[in-house]
């Protein structure tokens, strides 16, 4: 057995309670073996067992006070996984869902996806299984303030910056942010990304993931002799990276019908975005009112992927594993030859292997939606320089970034000799390389 298949078996067996960080790290290690492989010294190294261990995992009782006087209790993380490149880099996540598996496979990600952005950032991830759903404001403020009493001792500029995800928008990081300053007494506003623009924010952050995964569409359609004009478009999702990818789509002439929630989806070959944005962001509703609000369209319950939908381009913004093998051939069977995950880990391996086996043009989430803490980074160098850029000014850097990921995968593609369509193996060696050689520069720590 192999270096790489040894690790393998070695977590499979050793966290086998983490269900989402082994599925990250069979497809990343099982993608890469090929620089082990070229690199036989790594093994007496250990870098595959250090690079899969987390530097750091803290977790911690998060109790605050709801509306009614009564004293309740979530469980806080942060897992610091790889700063060999720069600071920890990763978002806060608020939902149900998130337990230690789910945050260690974030992190383990993250730690790819930093690396390829070029910028100096290292992989992070935290969060909470608190649910914003159905809180007042005053309960998400007090539980963001008990959730920095005992982060802030463990964040910093220089060391590392959270930024907001699933269930952790503006307000949510101003909270956040304002606990910080004050416990901290330090008024330093590069320690969080994602805030508002009135207290160190960058332009162009809200959109940034959204707009980032459509130009990485873009430079993959550019490359393969293709124009946007017309292709049909699903997209899963209707929260922020889902509402600006549909935005830029649009504007680059792609024909978006569908998007969705997490109750059912909408399909309308005229889709109004606007009426999205009014439902999501201001009234944070539930698209089943789509139809009633716009006068046009059709909404169902369920998944979309489970509706035989004809279409080009699908680009999964949701959450993790809402594709699987199945639904993955539906998506094929129904003429769709190119997806970019906007989420993290939409798709499950089964169906990346079913994609891959079948020349459909594949973009993983480390590649594909990693304008969004480019973007992040891109605040934390207006904060160290108290400077701000323009709209424009940061947009150009977020196209420039996306490109360059987009020539990284494609500059390992050709120097291991990988298929064409390949972008998880060029993505996944790229920015394992980068990290790998930092790693092995600075000795066994």
């Amino acid at each position: 057995m192999g270096y790489v298949d040894r690790v393998i078996d070695y977590y499979r067996q050793k966290d086998a309670q983490n269900p989402e960080f082994i599925q990250a790290l069979e497809e990343v290690l099982d993608s890469t073996r090929l620089i082990f492989d070229r690199h036989p010294e790594y093994e007496k190294l250990g870098v595959l067992e250090r690079l899969c261990e987390p530097e750091r995992v803290i977790m911690f009782r998060v109790p605050w006070v709801d509306d009614n006087g009564n004293v309740r209790v979530n469980r806080g993380y942060r897992v610091q996984f790889n700063g060999a490149i720069g600071p920890y880099k990763g978002g806060l996540r608020f939902h149900p869902s998130v337990n230690l598996s789910v945050l260690k496979f974030l992190g383990f990600e993250q730690v790819f996806k930093n690396a390829l952005t070029t910028l100096p950032i290292g992989g992070g991830k935290g969060g909470s299984d608190f649910d914003p759903k159905g809180k007042s404001e005053g309960e998400i403020m007090r539980f963001c303030q008990s959730f920095m009493s005992e982060l802030y001792s463990h964040i910093g500029a220089d060391v590392d910056v959270p930024a907001g995800d699933m269930g952790v928008g503006a307000r949510e990081i101003g909270y956040l942010y304002g606990q910080y300053r004050k416990l901290s007494k330090l008024n330093t506003p590069g320690v969080l990304t994602g805030k508002g623009i009135k207290y160190g924010g960058s332009l162009v952050r809200t959109e940034a993931t959204g707009y980032g995964l459509v130009y990485f569409v873009l430079e993959m359609l550019k490359h393969h002799g293709k124009k946007p004009e017309g292709l049909t478009t699903i997209i899963s999702g209707s929260g922020n990276v889902a509402i600006y990818a549909c935005e830029k789509a649009k504007q680059n002439g792609m024909k978006v019908i569908a998007m969705s929630d997490s109750k059912g989806y909408i399909l309308d070959d005229n889709l109004d975005l606007d009426v999205v944005k009014q439902i999501k962001e201001v009234e944070r509703g539930s698209l089943a009112s789509y139809v009633e609000k716009c006068g046009h369209g059709e909404y169902h319950e369920g998944s979309l992927y489970d509706a035989n939908i004809k279409c080009d381009i699908a680009l999964p913004c949701g959450t993790q594993n809402e594709i699987d093998l199945e639904r993955a051939k539906r998506l094929v069977s129904n003429g769709c030859w190119l997806v970019a995950e906007g989420a993290n880990m939409p798709d499950n391996n089964e169906a990346v292997a079913y994609y891959l086996a079948n020349k459909v043009l594949f973009a993983p989430g480390k590649a594909a939606n990693a304008g969004g803490v480019a973007t992040s980074a891109l605040e934390m160098s207006q904060n160290s320089m108290r400077y701000s850029w323009s709209f424009e000014e940061v947009d150009q850097k977020l196209k420039d970034i996306m490109a360059s990921i987009h020539q990284q995968c494609l500059n390992m593609i050709d120097e291991y000799n990988l298929e064409k369509h390949n972008y998880v193996a060029g993505a996944n060696i790229a920015g394992m390389t980068k990290v790998v050689e930092a790693m092995v520069a600075q000795g066994i720590i």
